[in-house]
């Protein structure tokens, strides 16, 4: 196994920024591009509260974590990189949160 992993976690609005729901099916969807394209992901269903201010504006949201470890190297940051801007475009967002971080697989 590789010695050089990467763990992303993308957090994922339950509703737009009108506060109307995002339809579940496509948090599964975002989901089940993930495991379709690496293999496998996790998905916490518990809500993480996020609030942020842009443009004066306060923004309060309900959000879900996708959690995927791959192996890190350019290919991988880049798909992850367009997943990110794909679904900001689709959600309707001001942008979407994704952090990564080197980890280590025992």
């Amino acid at each position: 196994m590789s010695s050089k992993w990467r763990r992303f976690e993308v957090l994922l609005p339950l509703r737009f920024n009108d506060g109307q729901d995002i339809p579940g099916e496509w948090i599964a969807e975002a989901v089940l591009e993930i495991v379709d394209y690496f293999g496998a992901a996790s998905y916490e269903t518990q809500k993480v509260e996020g609030h942020w201010r842009h443009s004066g504006v306060l923004y309060r949201d309900d959000l879900v974590r996708i959690i995927v470890d791959v192996i890190d190297d350019d290919t991988n940051r880049q798909w992850m990189k367009q997943f990110k801007e794909r679904w900001k475009v689709r959600l309707k967002q001001i942008d979407l949160w994704m952090i990564s971080h080197s980890i280590e697989i025992e």
